[in-house]
């Protein structure tokens, strides 16, 4: 990649975070109700940081930092870096203000830009096209987690009118049936992949069916009406635990009046759309709800080497594999190598994107991952028999 075209999509990657942020109030910045979701103003700042700590003070001996306290209140879990503030309080953090985290944003971009037309090695183009990634994941984050927290709101608040994004219906029906085969799984070519992508290998598949569209709210209302929440027999242990504590009823988002079921969306209270595909759902939800069909979640293994044959991108989709290093999978040195690698316990793989992933993120070899409990990113269920 020749420094312009780096140089105009770290710039384009950098604009939109920025734009995401355009139908804010200064209030909306720093409100953080849980500590898996944090505030506007800290993901701003973190991925701000992330290109200062990675690339600036590394490459440009120049380079003056621009506040010395941020790493400790923007460094996310990076233990390499050094100490860090509590997850949980990154909303308590009313100062800086998010006029000094815009100058701060400003101050690094000018530098990046300034290093890449002065030199671009292939270590910085690396670690420059990594924080544009990053960047991009935190694009999504900071709109999945704004909804939650703007969900706790009993005014239902409007991010923008034109965010709706769980209006998508289905673009195809029916079964694809894919043969029992040796299959190769993994990234290949020289485009952009996480290190979780690597190490491509060979997998032996039984045949199956996968169905060509995702679970719809009509059928999930199907499975409520049935007594799918209070019917232990549906669900896994964990998961039958989890839905007795937390007295979950549907799923996140739905409230139902008077027999109609509404979903706070970022454009508002809206009523449920029966033929709309299904979101914000745990894995333990889309596990039972698979197992009240008679049916299962595909592995991300079914799911990618069928992915070239069926329509993805609309809801992170559940798989039934566990977070698990590929053959031959390596921790990079240093701070690059707590990306991904250890956080291989106790997650459970999604596969494809959503209707809230940045434009050319997406990629059939991605895995994302998160605990079974969690529902807030834009989750939905493809089904396997």
């Amino acid at each position: 990649m020749t420094n312009h075209e780096l140089i105009h999509q770290f710039k384009k990657t950098r604009a939109h975070s920025v734009a995401l942020c355009a139908p804010l109030a200064p209030e909306d910045y720093n409100a953080q109700p849980v500590a898996f979701a944090s505030p506007p103003k800290w993901h701003l700042a973190h991925i701000t940081w992330f290109f200062e700590e990675m690339i600036l003070k590394k490459f440009d001996e120049n380079y003056v930092i621009f506040n010395k306290d941020f790493s400790y209140l923007f460094n996310s879990y990076y233990q390499t870096v050094g100490e860090r503030a509590t997850r949980s309080l990154r909303g308590a953090m009313t100062r800086p203000l998010i006029e000094e985290i815009y100058s701060y944003r400003s101050y690094v971009d000018k530098h990046i830009v300034a290093l890449l037309k002065s030199k671009l090695s292939l270590e910085i183009e690396t670690l420059v096209t990594l924080g544009i990634q990053h960047e991009q994941q935190h694009q999504e984050l900071l709109l999945t987690d704004l909804k939650h927290t703007f969900s706790f709101n009993p005014l239902h608040p409007v991010y923008h009118e034109n965010f709706n994004l769980v209006q998508d219906t289905n673009k195809a029906d029916g079964w694809l049936a894919m043969p029992e085969g040796i299959y190769e799984i993994g990234h290949q070519g020289d485009g952009f992949c996480f290190d979780n992508e690597l190490g491509r290998h060979k997998v032996f598949l039984h045949e199956y069916k996968l169905a060509k569209g995702l679970v719809t709210n009509r059928d999930f209302i199907a499975f409520i009406v049935a007594g799918g929440y209070q019917e232990f027999k549906y669900w896994l242990d964990e998961g039958w635990s989890w839905v007795q504590e937390e007295n979950i009823i549907a799923p996140l988002y739905w409230i139902q009046k008077e027999g109609t079921w509404f979903n706070y969306t970022l454009a508002g209270l809206k009523p449920v759309d029966l033929d709309a595909i299904l979101s914000h759902v745990s894995f333990y939800e889309a596990q039972a709800f698979a197992t009240f069909k008679n049916m299962r979640l595909p592995t991300e293994f079914e799911w990618e080497a069928a992915s070239e044959k069926f329509n993805w991108g609309k809801r992170w989709e559940w798989t039934y594999s566990a977070y698990l290093p590929y053959p031959n999978f390596k921790v990079a040195d240093g701070a690059v190598g707590e990306y991904n690698g250890k956080f291989m316990i106790n997650t459970m793989v999604l596969r494809g994107s959503s209707v809230a992933t940045s434009e050319g993120h997406e990629r059939n070899t991605y895995r994302n991952f998160f605990h079974p409990k969690y529902r807030w990113q834009y989750t939905g269920i493809r089904l396997v028999k």
